[in-house]
């Protein structure tokens, strides 16, 4: 199949370096995943023949690249749970004590993020909720091979709403850009932003992509369950 009849999840999920190039472009994998590579470049209006080409060439590339769709389902959630869920952890908290600290020193400038730190302090609320819920209810029953229906779309609407809190952050940010005589502590924060940008639009992309969908070899549709109530 042609990468521009590909989906942008199938494309990032399965070429090393993928992503990257979907972040330059501002493309969005994980939310807007479903859409053919296509249909993303069409609704950005971007030309077709570069972006295929770059990532032609990254497929082209040898690569140690894990193909996390041949894990175990046990193995890829033991790694969303070390690789996102303890790093957003980390990251949320020291972002909102800078961005706290940017607004409070460089409150009077023009470029100053007025709200960000709110903002961020909203994501790490409902970041940890959405992440306790799959720690404590959906991830034990996909571990032994149950597919329930309903908190799996649970979460999948949450992601939506993560994806609405990062696009209200480069809203926030100028696209998380930094201003030219930007201060040691607004530039950590920017550094930090892109990288809980690029971690969270992966950890998305993994459980939607990957995670969330049934093997064929797992249990049948009989076990994919509705929620009982207690995900909500």
């Amino acid at each position: 199949m042609s990468l521009l009849d590909q989906s942008l999840g199938e494309i990032a999920t399965s070429v090393a370096g993928a992503t990257a190039v979907f972040h330059q472009h501002k493309l969005d994998f994980c939310c807007g995943g479903q859409l053919s590579l296509r249909e993303a470049l069409a609704k950005r209006q971007l030309p077709t023949d570069d972006i295929v080409k770059a990532l032609q060439t990254l497929q082209q590339q040898p690569t140690e690249h894990i193909d996390w769709r041949t894990v175990p389902v046990k193995q890829l959630i033991e790694h969303i749970l070390t690789r996102f869920h303890q790093r957003h952890r980390q990251q949320l908290p020291e972002l909102c004590r800078l961005a706290r600290r940017v607004e409070h020193v460089h409150g009077q400038d023009p470029q100053c993020p007025a709200g960000l730190a709110d903002h961020l302090d909203d994501m790490y609320q409902e970041l940890e909720s959405h992440m306790m819920k799959e720690e404590q209810i959906l991830f034990p029953m996909l571990a032994g091979g149950i597919y329930p229906a309903g908190p799996i779309s649970v979460m999948e609407e949450e992601h939506l709403q993560h994806g609405d809190a990062l696009e209200k952050l480069d809203q926030l940010t100028n696209d998380i850009t930094l201003p030219a005589d930007a201060c040691n502590t607004w530039t950590a924060l920017y550094i930090g932003l892109k990288e809980l940008k690029e971690d969270l639009m992966q950890h998305i992309l993994l459980e939607n992509h990957i995670l969330f969908v049934q093997p064929s070899s797992a249990i049948k549709d009989d076990h994919r369950q509705t929620c009982c109530g207690s995900c909500q």
